[in-house]
């Protein structure tokens, strides 16, 4: 029997599988780059093993590493997780040629799927070899890996060269291997999904259907289990061609085969050789661990002939620190806090005080409910967000409760493009009231006895924040019965609570502050100082660094001096593992490159300036 597993992985993935560890009675090692030496899976591992570096291809891509660290702790088994080598091949075989038991299928059939170009062969699906006008829009896709990385959609032939080149860089950085494809790009379909599970004794199970529709960047957003709105024909048709999937290739362990369902016809698109960042939507309705199957199945165990019978709706969300209304643009900072209310699930790889840095994947954490019907799963997990506690970088927290509540979610008529579509109405208002919520309570923290009334009429005080983007003023007066603003009736104030009636009816505010952060509630507010500091002003046409991040390409022969042309690609940024490219913002020249290929930016760093004539 298994004894003590190293997960080759970090994160969030790398805490679940300890957690079902834990519960097994079995020892648990984690590997960590230095970016990592302080984070939740290192603390919670038995034993830690240091991969020297922070660059996923310095360290978690490392196999050779891995292999050693998990001899030295003394593991004798490897769990591979999701991402990084969970589909590679020759790190399944040096896993089993070291005497260790890999939890996870085959090397063969990992080689036979985990190639998306080789699955589709397998099944008799050629990918585009000369793409015309009339094949538009394809999609450069990653042939390894997943996540919606190493993707682009491409629209013009003359996007496709630099699509290539982009697609195979940031596949190449994400997961060691730089092949791409090309195949047709299905407008706004369904992405649509089966989880497998089998033993070495024959049985495939196939656990039902999942919905995958919503994404962004090709990376999935939210998740629910079963698939709403199928026929039961299209249903049968997907389970049976997932199952024939996995037994083409002796198939052992946790996969997913994934399709795009367009005008009730199933296209297929891979089949994922890994556990799945969905994975919790199944486990809750059929009630297992996914997790202590992959690893009783590794054991040799045999499944049951027939899975149990699936119980209700799941849904889930993924928490990311990103911001939707710029780009998508990834956020670091310290996530003071994060707790989720009773009766939700909440997997994370993140606690209170962590670091959110720029080297890996910005989801911080999922939100997961179950519920008899749909229409109450989404709702508990609308509510669920609602009262999660979360103060640190910008997240897509407003964009999830606002899509969850969508009539065209809802109504379960979603497809791939619904962020294409709604991006715009998705935000979510501030709420109005956060900033004098924020301010009564610094006043009353300020104020010696919580008072500081005047006998004498005064000017009302004020205090300024930052909130979504825009500055707003607070104004309150100190009076013989306390703390007072204009059309707002203050019924109580102290540093972490404020409660205020408008037209008779009262609303609670917690309040927190980290520094200049101020939380209020689920409104994320910057204390503005009264004087700001002088700026240092940037000559027109600058380009600043949106993010921190690694410059991993500068356009081919650009220099100083050279003509652009306003919106032309001149540098790209990698930061948690996507690409972001920086294009010029007007026509005319370039008068300063400040970067090169390596080197490491930080927000607001000046990259480069583009004079217009």
């Amino acid at each position: 029997m298994i004894t003590s597993v190293l997960v080759a992985n970090r994160g969030e993935i790398a805490c679940r599988v300890f957690r079902t560890c834990r519960q097994l009675g079995i020892r648990t090692v984690a590997v960590h780059s230095d970016a990592d030496a302080g984070a939740l899976h290192t603390r919670e591992a038995d034993t830690a093993v240091r991969l020297p570096g922070a660059a996923p291809a310095d360290t978690y891509l490392r196999g050779d590493l891995i292999v050693k660290a998990a001899l030295a702790a003394g593991a004798d088994a490897v769990h591979p997780g999701y991402g990084f080598l969970s589909e590679n091949a020759d790190f399944a075989r040096a896993v089993l040629d070291a005497g260790l038991t890999w939890i996870g299928p085959p090397p063969e059939a990992i080689e036979a799927m985990a190639s998306k170009t080789r699955a589709k062969q397998l099944l008799g699906i050629a990918p585009l070899a000369d793409v015309t006008g009339a094949d538009l829009p394809v999609l450069v896709k990653a042939a390894a890996g997943g996540g919606g990385r190493g993707m682009r959609v491409v629209r013009s032939l003359d996007e496709l060269p630099a699509a290539l080149e982009g697609a195979a860089a940031e596949a190449a950085s994400a997961f060691g291997d730089g092949e791409v494809f090309v195949e047709p790009y299905v407008e706004d379909g369904r992405h649509i999904e089966v989880q497998i599970l089998a033993d070495t004794h024959g049985t495939v199970w196939a656990l039902g259907t999942r919905d995958c529709s919503l994404q962004r960047r090709h990376q999935k957003v939210i998740e629910e289990a079963p698939a709403p709105g199928l026929s039961a024909a299209l249903d049968e048709e997907l389970r049976t061609v997932a199952v024939r999937a996995a037994r083409s290739v002796d198939y052992v362990g946790a996969g997913t085969v994934e399709f795009l369902v367009a005008d009730g016809r199933a296209h297929f698109l891979e089949m994922n050789t890994r556990l799945q960042v969905e994975h919790p939507v199944t486990e809750e309705i059929f009630g297992l661990d996914l997790v202590a199957e992959q690893i009783r199945i590794a054991e040799g165990e045999a499944l049951p002939q027939d899975p149990p019978p699936a119980r209700g709706h799941a849904v889930e969300a993924r928490l990311y620190a990103e911001d939707p209304a710029h780009g998508w643009a990834p956020q670091t900072g310290t996530l003071h806090r994060l707790t989720a209310p009773d009766g939700i699930r909440l997997d994370t790889g993140y606690t209170d005080g962590d670091e959110i840095g720029v080297h890996y994947d910005p989801m911080l954490a999922k939100l997961i409910a179950h519920a008899p019907t749909r229409a109450e799963a989404l709702r508990k997990l609308a509510g669920a967000l609602e009262r999660t506690t979360l103060h640190g970088p910008t997240t897509n927290r407003a964009l999830l409760l606002a899509s969850l509540r969508h009539e065209e979610f809802t109504s379960a008529r979603m497809d791939t493009g619904f962020f294409d579509r709604h991006l715009a109405d998705l935000g979510g208002p501030a709420d109005p009231l956060a900033p004098l919520a924020a301010a009564l309570a610094d006043a009353h923290g300020r104020s010696r006895f919580g008072g500081g009334w005047r006998n004498v009429p005064s000017q009302p005080q004020t205090k300024s924040y930052a909130m979504a983007g825009e500055e707003h003023e607070a104004r309150y007066r100190h009076t013989r019965d306390g703390l007072q603003a204009d059309g707002v009736r203050v019924v109580h104030t102290a540093p972490d609570r404020v409660v205020l009636e408008v037209d008779g009816v009262q609303r609670t505010f917690e309040v927190a502050r980290y520094g200049d952060e101020v939380y209020v509630n689920a409104t994320a507010l910057r204390a503005l100082p009264r004087f700001p500091p002088p700026g240092t002003p940037h000559a027109p046409g600058s380009l600043l660094a949106p993010m921190p991040g690694t410059v991993v390409r500068v356009a081919e022969g650009l220099a100083e001096g050279a003509a652009v042309k306003a919106g032309e690609p001149l540098l790209w940024l990698e930061a948690m593992k996507m690409e972001h490219k920086i294009t010029a913002p007007v026509t005319g020249t370039l008068t300063a490159l400040n970067v090169k290929t390596g080197l490491q930016v930080t927000v607001g760093q000046l990259l480069a300036v583009v004079q217009a004539p």
